[in-house]
């Protein structure tokens, strides 16, 4: 089987401005992908990487600056085995985890992400395509059923947390096991319980400053 990580190389993970600088913002993606592969390889599979940009990665790299669509579509076009595609930023994943998306014989097995998205899936149809746009776990099942083929849907916490904004940075302080955890702790991430609403997170004052240097002005 095939197993894919697409990874978008420039200017990641924009809706994490409000607390990451650009330059930590590749860098927790780069973290994340990281992850991601070393699940993978502990689950038993030899991912490569669907980047928008060379990067200088431990896995085999396929280069194409498309849209995510017409991306992962290329590489399903060109392939009669089967295929998985797992997202890049689902730090929670773990080799159990992502042993469940596995184990389905169906013809698609969708991963929901939270949302209405599609954090991974596997498909052995040769004809099956992505739209990864609005509902797209909805919009994969109908494409599916379409083609006549069999449908398993893999529901886990841990595939379903995809990190964009900073309320999701909360799932990896709680249930983080691996380096994307370590990165936050490293750079004073911590949970903030002191709203009377959801928990969500904030950075420690010194841990800024030393990251992105002295305040001026």
């Amino acid at each position: 089987m095939r197993v894919v990580v697409p990874f978008a190389a420039e200017q990641p993970k924009t809706r994490l401005a409000d607390v990451f600088t650009p330059a930590e913002r590749r860098a927790f993606a780069r973290i994340m992908l990281d992850d991601v592969l070393c699940a993978l390889r502990e689950a038993g599979h030899a991912p490569a990487v669907l980047t928008t940009a060379a990067i200088d990665v431990d896995a085999p790299t396929v280069v194409d600056d498309r849209p995510l669509n017409a991306a992962v579509d290329a590489v399903l076009e060109g392939e009669e085995s089967p295929v998985a595609v797992v997202m890049a930023d689902l730090p929670l994943a773990t080799p159990d985890a992502l042993a469940r998306l596995f184990a389905p014989d169906a013809d698609v097995v969708l991963a929901p992400g939270r949302g209405g998205g599609t954090s991974a899936f596997v498909t052995r149809h040769p004809a099956f395509r992505v739209d990864y746009h609005g509902a797209s776990y909805r919009d994969h099942c109908e494409r599916a059923r379409d083609l006549g083929a069999t449908v398993a849907t893999v529901d886990s916490h841990r595939l379903a947390t995809d990190i964009d904004e900073r309320a999701d940075l909360v799932e990896v302080l709680l249930h983080g096991t691996g380096e994307t955890r370590r990165w936050l702790d490293d750079r004073g991430v911590r949970l903030d319980t002191s709203g009377d609403g959801r928990v969500t997170v904030h950075r420690d004052a010194a841990a800024t400053r030393r990251d992105n240097g002295p305040e001026t002005g």
